[in-house]
């Protein structure tokens, strides 16, 4: 391959690659497509090995490792095996939850993934992206992703959008050619690269470098392959800052108050190391992947299907929906009602102008152009059978397309543009009268433009169509679009989707704002509105483009309709409506849509939606359904809650144990637990605790958006900690008092007890409502009356108990201990309700 490959004339590159403009043959692309996957095998490494090592990662499961080694070097060869088994135990436990989320998480993305048209053996074949290899001819059209680096073999009307490799705002025209060897990637005509999509036209490329070697791949090898950070994952971040500083505090003051003591170095310093890892929720990984698996599995059911499992959590703090009408709002069925010329009167010869630009454009496919041809066929009319000369492509600052033909019995040709009103209106000086024309002057304009207000008040969709007789030319572009003759409009009818009212009552339920931002003119946008029930406070395109960053902050948020927007302004509007402290998702299926969906808080698009699009979201509805979206949001909300639990009550219960050891060591003559118990304590009270990730939510859960509240985790930690901490110190005089235990009977009581509390007040704190008033999830319950058992029986196991230092229980100090733990989940129970009151 030519190191400046797009300097190369097509035969060179064809010679190169050991391909043709048939491309490859089918063996051929699969032995490419095999020794390409062995090289990224070797250079990558294997995905479950990297998974498993990722669980040692841990700062906390290095302390205990090396914990370990000081045991085993001091010659506590029982102590090392037993923290060895629970580490091991701990991270293959971690390790099997994650593996199995990821596993069912990429099987629901293999149901999106990309594919790519590609010609083997002179025919057109769908590919998935990741099998285009060197030498692949690849056939591309609008609403594509381009996947891989290549050269243009063929292209008419081809424009693209580089912006995230050259930063140009607007789409680029790309021609077949050779490009300078030193040109930089902007000055590249001749070429496409991966990661840039397709805005209009159609094109062959021949695949040059895939992967790691293309230009985007480069770019990512170099700064890293980073998402930007989401906002549940920057709570879990300032979350584990919180426990960092609490985690050091105690420890510092246990280890120093051991040592003060005069006790063993060594024992102070594996008790300490135990406390910081009691304290921790290491589990809290597994947990969070279990749980966003189980949400994006519960989510697939019901038709809604994951691409990033972080947008789980995310799309449960939305409080701002920004969707088009066509097709959510609206049925999505276009149905030409008429065709008519400037007067309204129905026009055969519009309907004909009309059929022949739907018919011959090759760009963006769309509904409109469809209800054209399905109403040309619906009245017998034949598709039109002349000669094709060229196409100007639709883009989204002209907004309207023109197709040139030839005109029977004549050499001139016929230009064709259909498109929005006003910017068709502003290519004309004339307008059709009967068989001849007439000036189009002011007075003209102003009846066009009532007309079009009045029929999208009634809820039609207006384009108009203009004409144009020219001279034969080579090629067409943008600057023939004037002087043109006003022909016409075509009027299309989309209804109302049924039960959408509701729908959208629904979602005011749920705490969220609907804002409609579409491309079609203002007199619609506002009729849907009204049906919908919406207010329709609305700002159209113009006064967006006017309004500066800190105008359109205050508009995004007082207005509920957005008509005449272009990308940019959907995109602008997205950022306004964050600055302003929403958790905003955007729904869209278009070309138009991609920029607006990679900068909200959640993208939204469905199954059918054009490649970069689609590509562009972070969730997928199978079906484009608001209601379908509504149970995802509170599938999502689920999934959050059921993450918090965790984190709230596994801190508050851990923490009050904690500061009831750190207290137990400044007046026992011995430690309330050795390192050993309190990781095997922390280990199996983590058992029952990855049931949460399906357990049943109460309805009021999800009625209002979520968000992470660092202080609310600190204080809930703290309060129900030092409830959890009033009961162990009364655990502490009882046996101490009543039953004068020894260190022996002291450690494996509190050891129970302590084990007992951590399941029960699952049950306790996993719901706002009384304990007796909310269901569990059957596994939660089984999970934890197995723990419960163990607790109960662990310290009469002979060898095994005597391994980590228990004994059996006299019956009154284990009566008195399941006396103290029924007492503390009454007093948990009535503090939460008192706190909530």
């Amino acid at each position: 391959m030519p190191e400046a490959w797009w300097s190369a004339d097509l035969d060179r590159m064809f010679a190169a690659t050991g391909s043709s403009a048939r491309g490859l043959s089918e063996a051929e692309a699969i032995r490419r497509l095999a020794l390409a996957a062995k090289r990224r095998g070797r250079r990558r490494g294997h995905g479950v090995a990297a998974l498993l090592w990722r669980q040692y990662e841990s700062p906390l499961v290095l302390i205990l490792v090396l914990a370990a080694v000081v045991s085993v070097i001091v010659g506590e060869w029982t102590e090392a095996a037993i923290i060895l088994a629970i580490v091991a135990g701990s991270t293959l436990l971690g390790f099997a939850q994650e593996y199995k989320a990821a596993r069912a998480v990429a099987q629901l993305q293999e149901r999106l993934a990309l594919t790519v048209a590609v010609l083997r053996d002179g025919a057109v074949a769908t590919v998935p992206a990741e099998a285009v290899v060197a030498g692949d001819v690849v056939v591309l059209s609008a609403g594509n992703l381009v996947p891989a680096d290549g050269v243009l073999c063929e292209a008419r009307d081809f424009l693209v959008s580089q912006a995230a490799l050259t930063g140009e705002s607007f789409p680029v025209e790309k021609r077949v050619g050779v490009s300078a060897p030193d040109a930089p990637l902007a000055g590249r005509d001749n070429a496409v690269f991966l990661g840039t999509s397709v805005r209009s036209g159609t094109a062959r490329m021949l695949v040059a470098v895939t992967g790691a070697g293309t230009a985007y791949g480069k770019i990512e090898e170099r700064i890293g392959e980073s998402d930007p950070e989401t906002d549940f994952e920057r709570g879990i971040r300032r979350f584990g800052s919180l426990l960092m500083r609490v985690m050091m505090v105690i420890v510092t003051v246990v280890l120093s108050a051991n040592l003060v003591l005069g006790r063993p170095v060594i024992d102070s310093l594996l008790f300490s190391v135990a406390l910081a890892v009691g304290l921790t929720p290491e589990l809290l990984p597994a947990i969070v992947s279990v749980t966003m698996a189980e949400g994006a599995r519960r989510m697939a059911r019901g038709g809604v299907l994951v691409r990033r499992s972080s947008a789980i959590e995310n799309l449960g703090t939305v409080d701002i929906l920004c969707t088009d009408k066509t097709g959510t709002l609206t049925s999505g069925q276009m149905a030409l009602q008429a065709a008519t010329d400037p007067s309204g009167a129905e026009s055969a010869e519009v309907f004909g102008h009309a059929l022949v630009n739907a018919h011959f454009e090759t760009g963006i496919e769309n509904p409109l152009d469809m209800a054209i041809v399905a109403a040309a066929a619906a009245r017998g009319v034949p598709l039109p059978e002349r000669g094709k000369i060229d196409e100007i492509p639709y883009d989204f600052q002209r907004k309207r397309l023109t197709v040139v033909v030839d005109l029977p019995e004549s050499d001139d040709h016929l230009v064709v543009t259909k498109g929005a009103f006003d910017t068709v209106l502003s290519c004309c000086d004339r307008i059709g009268a009967g068989a001849g024309t007439l000036p189009l002057g002011g007075d003209e304009r102003a009846r066009l433009a009532d007309f079009v207000a009045r029929k999208g008040a009634e809820g039609i969709r207006v384009l108009a169509v203009a004409t144009r007789v020219l001279p034969p030319r080579a090629r067409y572009d943008v600057a023939d679009e004037t002087a043109m003759t006003f022909a016409g409009f075509l009027l299309f009818a989309d209804p109302l989707k049924e039960g959408i009212g509701e729908t959208l009552d629904a979602l005011r339920k749920l705490g969220i704002g609907v804002k409609i931002i579409t491309g079609d003119n203002r007199h619609v946008a506002e009729h849907v509105a009204r049906a919908v029930g919406l207010e329709p406070r609305m700002i159209a395109g113009a006064d967006l483009q006017r309004a500066g960053d800190e105008a359109l902050w205050h508009l995004a948020k007082e207005c509920n309709v957005f008509a005449e927007a272009d990308p940019q302004q959907k995109e602008r509007i997205v950022r306004a409506l964050q600055k302003r402290g929403h958790s905003v998702a955007y729904m869209g299926d278009g070309i138009n849509d991609a920029p607006a969906l990679q900068h909200a808080d959640v993208g939204i698009s469905v199954q059918e939606a054009v490649d970069v699009a689609r590509e562009s979201a972070d969730i997928v509805l199978l079906q484009r359904d608001l209601d379908v979206l509504r149970q995802g949001i509170v599938d999502g909300r689920q999934t959050f809650a059921n993450t918090l639990k965790y984190i709230s009550i596994t801190t508050s219960a851990n923490f009050g144990n904690m500061i009831s050891m750190a207290v137990g060591t400044l007046f026992l003559p011995f430690l309330p637990l050795t390192a050993a118990q309190i990781l095997l304590n922390n280990f199996l009270s983590d058992i029952p605790s990855l049931s949460l990730a399906g357990d049943r939510v109460d309805p009021e859960a999800v009625e209002h958006a979520p968000r992470w509240d660092i202080a609310a985790i600190r204080n809930y930690m703290v309060i129900f900690g030092m409830v959890s901490t009033l009961f162990d110190l009364l655990t502490f005089a009882v046996l101490l008092r009543v039953f004068h235990a020894d260190a022996g009977m002291f450690q494996t009581a509190w050891f129970t007890i302590s084990l007992l509390t951590e399941l029960v007040v699952v049950f306790v704190l996993r719901t706002r409502r009384a304990l007796w008033n909310s269901r569990p999830a059957r596994v939660l319950v089984l999970a934890s009356l197995a723990m419960f058992a163990v607790a109960l029986v662990l310290p009469s196991l002979g060898p095994v108990a005597r391994a980590v230092g228990l004994s059996p229980l006299p019956l009154p100090v284990l009566a008195s201990g399941i006396g103290i733990v029924l007492c503390y989940a009454l007093a948990t129970e009535a503090v939460k309700r008192r706190l909530l009151r």
